[in-house]
């Protein structure tokens, strides 16, 4: 039987979840750019021959997310009213079961019924003296015990937590002495409680006995191990779930070299590099085992747990609000934030590559997190900016417009305001946040920006720049998005030309050149010269980029939809019955863009009068594609209004 075990604290973790199941089982569309990871773990999970299985959901407590609707595109617009969302891609099976865990009842009865609600109870005294008894691993009386439990008011974090005090320093700490010095740490709890930096008053969970546990062993490995709290402080700002070790493990060399952040540039990548930075091979083993230490000093106060994988680690929200807390009463907030940010922003990948994309997966619930943490200072500003920067278009490549341009947005504000409005980096901010304007369907505003952008390439680099000549090519596609092919086709035209010239006939900003004019031609009716584009085009990206590259298929696509037009079904046949078998097995048979080749395929059979087989086909997609993308979806509504007019008519 299959486990499979998500952290859904939120929808970052929860799509990371759903990239490690379809890792694990091997789907075969799992690292597809336009995939819908959700519908091909849903559509595994529904399939009784894959067995038995049970999905663990932890930690929903906020389950908004989950009723949020969900697209590839992310176009929220009128014409997708009513696009599925998260929780429709949780199955429901017979072979198989979902366990959800939750702190919190209204989000519990949002989920499920009333009466399938588990509540699990405060802890009693006898488990409370049990599980001292387990973790201490040492003799102690039932009085001392029962009177730690009563002390720690049964709440399991507190009870590990003063265990791994106590164990830490057995013989020379007793449970009596613990007693004694939690009791004195009232003024200290008080002080994080009150901490106008916190939260902990709006947390029902941040019992007394939490707060005095954690602040006792905290003082302890401060005093005796800083490199551990400073480990401790670094990991409290990253989500607390999967905490990667490459992105920590330079803490102890940090420490030894200097906690202030370093005079560091911007690269032609957008990475930040230090003044100083050397490889990690030159840190020694002496740093490794240091980290070593920290990390298990760390774990023997339950202070962090390391996940299944022995190479990411967790915190216990408390200790992470708890730590946090602490260092903004002691002004060193910022101090870790940057490190955070440095880290973070070294480790996440360019995404031109797809190969990037598992570990930009990896990365991206922290990348979320760091959204809301805009550091103090330049240098340190313009290193989130271009972190911001590179997740947008990680984003825009996944198809989530929306995400994409609110991360590109940001990334570009900070640079505009740190470097300039027309700095090279401002502009490629800008550049980003019109495709995530244009992906999730905000036409006019990414029209308007990019015509600014375009005017702004030319003046500042020139009219054949490779900057100039792509924004030109977002504005020529935009025009075609929005039926202006007048414009389309100027703007077009002028494009080709340049970068056939200055960039050569094989370059990728060439190749979208030619297929926006394709399209243009296509729609104006100009059967001929698209055909000559579309044909010349097919051959160059076969050679270039292979024959079931996505950007291929989608050539394959226009050409056949050029023949169809013309009533050239048997020449759109061989090309789309070819298509649809590749996109079956490169993409999957759910995937958009698969069905869109199988509706083609049926209205082409409809074209020759094979009537039969193309209502047959055209039912099967109609099924797919209101499973899929929801019965509102522009898509969906055609095809089902071509299949009730083939089904009405007098030759059935």
């Amino acid at each position: 039987m299959w486990v499979f075990w998500i952290h859904a604290s939120n929808k970052a973790r929860f799509e990371y979840g759903y990239q490690e199941i379809a890792s694990l089982v091997k789907l075969l569309d799992r690292k597809n750019p336009h995939g819908n990871i959700f519908q091909l773990v849903h559509n595994w999970l529904r399939n009784e021959a894959h067995g038995r299985w049970v999905l663990v959901l932890d930690n929903v407590d906020d389950a908004s997310f989950l009723m949020e609707p969900y697209s590839l595109t992310q176009q929220y617009d009128n014409s997708y009213r009513n696009p599925p969302r998260l929780l429709d891609y949780i199955p429901q099976s017979p072979h198989g079961s979902v366990l959800i865990t939750s702190r919190t009842r209204s989000a519990a009865l949002r989920l499920v019924e009333q009466t399938e609600i588990i509540p699990i109870e405060p802890m009693s005294e006898a488990d409370t003296i049990a599980l001292l008894e387990k973790k201490l691993a040492m003799q102690a009386s039932r009085e001392d015990l029962t009177a730690l439990a009563q002390e720690l008011e049964y709440m399991p974090l507190a009870i590990v937590q003063a265990a791994g005090y106590i164990g830490a320093r057995a013989p020379r700490c007793s449970i009596q002495q613990y007693i004694s010095k939690f009791r004195k740490h009232d003024k200290g709890r008080a002080a994080l409680l009150n901490h106008e930096g916190g939260h902990f008053r709006r947390d029902p969970e941040a019992k007394n006995s939490i707060i005095n546990t954690w602040q006792i062993s905290f003082d302890h490995i401060r005093d005796t191990r800083p490199s551990a709290a400073n480990l401790l402080s670094l990991m409290s700002f990253f989500d607390r779930q999967g905490i990667p070790e490459a992105l920590i493990r330079d803490q102890t060399a940090v420490d030894e070299v200097d906690a202030q952040v370093q005079p560091s540039y911007e690269s032609s990548n957008g990475h930040q590099y230090k003044e100083g930075d050397r490889d990690d091979s030159s840190s020694g083993s002496s740093i490794t085992d240091k980290f070593e230490e920290d990390i298990l000093l760390l774990r023997s106060y339950s202070f962090i747990s390391i996940d299944a994988d022995a190479s990411t680690f967790g915190m216990h929200r408390l200790v992470q609000l708890s730590m946090r807390t602490w260092l903004a009463a002691h002004e060193q907030l910022e101090e870790f934030r940057g490190r955070f940010i440095k880290n973070l922003s070294s480790s996440f990948p360019l995404t031109e590559d797809h190969e990037n994309w598992t570990e930009c997966e990896a990365l991206f619930p922290h990348v979320k997190l760091a959204t809301e943490q805009l550091p103090q200072g330049e240098l340190l500003i313009l290193e989130w900016a271009s972190l911001l920067h590179r997740a947008a278009s990680y984003l825009r490549e996944k198809g989530r417009g929306a995400e994409a341009a609110e991360m590109a947005r940001k990334s570009m504000e900070a640079r505009k305001e740190q470097l300039g409005p027309e700095h090279e980096r401002t502009l490629e901010s800008t550049h980003v946040l019109c495709q995530g304007y244009r992906l999730a369907g905000r036409l006019q505003v990414a029209q308007e920006m990019l015509t600014q952008l375009v005017e702004t390439n030319n003046k500042k680099f020139g009219p054949e720049h490779r900057f100039t000549l792509r924004s030109m090519n977002d504005l020529v596609g935009l025009f075609l998005d929005q039926g202006q092919y007048s414009d389309a086709e100027e703007l077009g035209i002028r494009a080709l030309e340049k970068c056939n010239r200055v960039l050569g006939a094989e370059h990728q900003t060439t190749l979208t050149s030619i297929g926006n004019l394709a399209l243009i031609y296509l729609q104006q009716g100009r059967f001929k010269k698209a055909e000559e584009l579309e044909v010349k085009l097919l051959e160059t990206k076969k050679r270039v980029l292979g024959a079931e590259h996505p950007g291929t298929l989608i050539t394959i696509g226009n050409l056949a939809s050029s023949y169809c037009i013309q009533g050239r079904f048997k020449e759109a046949e061989e090309l789309e019955v070819e298509l649809l078998e590749t996109k079956k097995r490169v993409l999957g048979a759910d995937h958009p863009d698969t069905l869109t080749a199988t509706s083609n395929l049926a209205f082409t059979l409809k074209g020759q009068g094979r009537d039969v087989e193309a209502l047959k086909l055209l039912g099967e997609c109609v099924q797919l594609q209101i499973r899929v993308l929801g019965a509102d979806h522009p898509d969906s509504i055609t095809s089902s209004k071509a299949l009730a007019r083939w089904q009405g008519s007098n030759q059935y």
